[in-house]
């Protein structure tokens, strides 16, 4: 597969899809891909928005705005981006807070963040976040929003749920008891039918056939006496008209200023310099779990396709997204994964797919709104509840717990621990620097000292008395250094010289060079001579540029190992 670019290219992939030769042909093939997508993404977007705790219109504006706008200007062909179920944990506590006033401005700054990210090319992000870290965090956001969705599948009547994970666990199960059967049924036929359906090998998607049973059900129930809780029932809306609704309201997107819409209380929040301080770390983690979560899609997309993204460009093109969609009260959007492999398999061929995606959307809000309001919530909390599963990928879990190494094991089960009891962000971080720590352990390991003295092959001849060659395999870095040259003090203790034979020393970092400084300052003081064979070239230059200079009977350096032992050999025979 070709490499990935890491140039910034504003509307990158749109541009590659028609240079490439795009055809009639393949704009059928995007427009009916894109069809298929805009129907999975309808009930999706809704879910997503209710569990992020806003109202289930917002999701389809960020479908229609973000889905639009990202895929015109950024760079992966297939992507499709709108609402995740990655940012409910972040996003939920940011409406329960700030309302959907603070959800949208934080939406704002991280859309100015992703774009300064790609202005600084750091479209390789994802490159060096360990596998591990990134199974941790979306393991553990699965479980969080698995957790989530128990209130609405059991039909627990339940007005909030604490903040702390242990507390709403506690909370849930005190409730239990108080399920409402005719929910439950109507959930679990939804879960039935989302499980179900792809072993039936059928074109449509599933998530289609399963709301429409969820809804006959719900309807059935009612019919019989019984209490469905839909999206009709929990959310209402009131146009400018002064004319009020329940459901979804079936008009377009509005321009509005963010800033002004309700907060927690419904009123518009009292906007300053502290509260947007407040929300800096919350936008920091939107825009950092949105690139991740972007950028893994784009190479998961590559591989699948044989294409390459252009990763700046897309970070670019998300930014963008989450800079406009807000202000037509879009909450965040990423790509996503499950929509955009779905997307690459209905045969999408650029991101004009996507973007019909959007436009489809569009068209069930104006067309549809009063039918979406018939779905009932449990039905919803089903979506999510496989959305979460999926998300998980379980399988790659219990893989990496029984092959992987103990270290990787440790960050993986530490990032999960941290998601789902603390925070998403610091649980990417702590992973991190966890991650790092256990590599360069694991690298400074692998610097040896090897006594290579009576080796034939380096050593053709007896050395004189009191000298020995020692040779250091391995990079000579902070981690390492310090042990390797307190054993070489040791072991040269009885020897009036020492040849250190470096051709396997890569890399000799400042904590090296302070190592090495160490151990020349103690043959000085012992009277020991010193001779340093065979440099590569990044210990080379590191050593000359620190200005360290030959020493008459006390310090040399040699280009190869056989110019040492003949210095060796000859010094002796001066001496005799």
């Amino acid at each position: 597969m070709p490499h990935r670019t890491t140039q910034l290219r504003p509307f990158s992939a749109l541009r590659e899809a028609i240079h490439d030769g795009y055809r009639l042909p393949h704009l059928r093939a995007d427009i009916l891909a894109g069809i298929t997508v805009g129907i999975i993404a309808i009930p999706l977007a809704m879910a997503l928005a209710i569990a992020s705790g806003v109202a289930p219109q917002y999701g389809l504006y960020t479908a229609i705005i973000a889905g639009l706008l990202t895929p015109l200007t950024g760079g992966s062909r297939y992507s499709v981006s709108g609402p995740t179920a990655a940012f409910i944990v972040i996003l939920y506590p940011i409406a329960s807070s700030y309302g959907l006033s603070g959800l949208l401005v934080a939406t704002l700054m991280a859309g100015a963040m992703l774009v300064i990210m790609s202005i600084a090319r750091l479209g390789r992000l994802i490159e060096y976040i360990p596998e591990p870290v990134t199974l941790g965090f979306t393991s553990g956001i699965a479980v969080v929003i698995a957790t989530l969705q128990i209130k609405d599948f059991f039909g627990l009547r339940l007005e909030s749920l604490p903040e702390s994970y242990l507390d709403k666990v506690v909370t849930l199960l005190q409730w239990l008891p108080a399920t409402s059967p005719a929910e439950l049924t109507v959930g679990l036929v939804t879960l039935l039918i989302l499980l179900l359906w792809p072993r039936l090998k059928i074109a449509v998607p599933g998530h289609l056939p399963a709301i429409a049973c969820g809804v006959a059900a719900s309807l059935l129930l009612t019919a019989g006496g019984a209490s469905v809780d839909t999206i009709g029932s929990r959310f209402h809306y009131l146009l400018e008209d002064g004319s009020s609704g329940f459901g979804i309201p079936p008009i377009l997107p509005q321009f509005q200023w963010p800033w002004l819409l309700p907060g927690p209380d419904g009123m518009p929040l009292q906007w300053n310099l502290q509260l947007l301080i407040s929300l800096l770390p919350a936008a920091f983690s939107i825009a950092m779990l949105g690139a991740i979560e972007s950028l893994l899609c784009a190479v998961v997309l590559d591989g699948m396709s044989g294409k390459r993204h252009h990763s700046n460009g897309e970070l670019l093109g998300q930014g963008v997204g989450n800079l406009i969609a807000p202000w037509f009260g879009g909450i965040t959007a990423t790509a996503a994964l499950a929509r955009s492999a779905a997307n690459f398999r209905a045969g999408a061929r650029s991101p004009i797919a996507a973007m019909v995606h959007a436009l489809v959307i569009l068209f069930s809000l104006l067309a549809l709104a009063p039918w979406l309001s018939y779905i009932p919530m449990a039905s919803m909390a089903a979506m999510l509840l496989v959305v979460a599963w999926n998300m998980s990928e379980a399988h790659k879990v219990s893989e990496l717990l029984r092959k992987a190494p103990n270290g990787d094991i440790i960050v993986l089960l530490v990032c999960f621990s941290l998601t789902v009891l603390v925070d998403m962000v610091v649980a990417i971080s702590v992973g991190i620097v966890l991650a790092a720590l256990l590599f360069m352990r694991e690298i400074a390991s692998m610097t040896k000292v090897t006594d290579i003295s009576d080796n034939p092959k380096h050593v053709p001849e007896p050395l004189p008395p009191g000298w020995a060659i020692y040779k250091i395999s391995g990079p000579l870095f902070f981690a390492a250094a310090d042990r390797i040259f307190v054993e070489l003090e040791q072991r040269a203790t009885d020897h009036s010289g020492v040849v250190l034979y470096m051709d396997g020393v890569t890399i000799l970092d400042a904590g090296g060079l302070s190592a090495l400084r160490h151990f020349l300052a103690f043959a000085a003081d012992s009277g020991k001579r010193v001779i340093i064979a065979d440099l590569q070239f990044q210990p080379l230059r590191t050593v000359a540029k620190s200005g360290l200079q030959p020493i008459t009977d006390q310090l040399a350096f040699t280009a190869t190992l056989a110019e040492g032992v003949a210095m060796v050999q000859s010094s002796q025979r001066a001496m005799d």
